[in-house]
């Protein structure tokens, strides 16, 4: 799947860190959920990405936005990488990466000359009718959280 913008987005369960399960079905006609995948807990990009998040939850909180990140990490490590860095959202687990193989964002990546698969750093905006309104793939960390910010401002206006 390489485009969802405009579909419904596809529908998943998994534990959080304390391995309560979150679907998105019990945001259905709530909120709005922002979907972000991340390869990994405690890796540079991902800590900012998740701190930029978190420095902004109030603003996405009052436009009735829920934040969700989702690694192929586990429960411990998400645990440590919420309570490290005070992040006040769920982190995901999808340990056997088939929400990111849904989302399309299970991908073969390069570094350093090796090739593995992993996760494509990702941000999906779902409306409160389980649409996909805006998707970000390939992300930047550096200004991303305030692009999905703006976006969800102005769909929200």
């Amino acid at each position: 799947m390489d485009k969802l913008e405009g579909l419904q987005a596809p529908v998943f369960s998994l534990p959080n860190e304390n391995g309560d399960i979150v679907s998105l079905e019990q945001f259905k006609g709530e909120k709005y959920v922002v979907l972000y995948f991340y390869p990994k807990d405690a890796t540079p990009g991902c800590t900012t990405e998740a701190c930029d998040f978190r420095d902004a939850v109030n603003e996405f909180e009052e436009l009735n936005a829920v934040i969700l990140g989702v690694s192929p990490d586990h429960e411990a490590s998400h645990q440590k990488f919420i309570e490290k860095h005070g992040l006040p959202f769920s982190l995901l687990v999808d340990e056997d990466h088939a929400v990111a193989e849904q989302y399309g964002v299970w991908k073969l990546k390069k570094n350093f000359g090796k090739e593995y698969m992993g996760i494509e750093r990702s941000t999906f905006l779902i409306d409160p009718t389980g649409t996909v309104v805006r998707e970000w793939r390939k992300v930047r960390v550096k200004g991303h959280v305030e692009d999905a910010l703006a976006t969800l401002q102005q769909l929200t206006k």
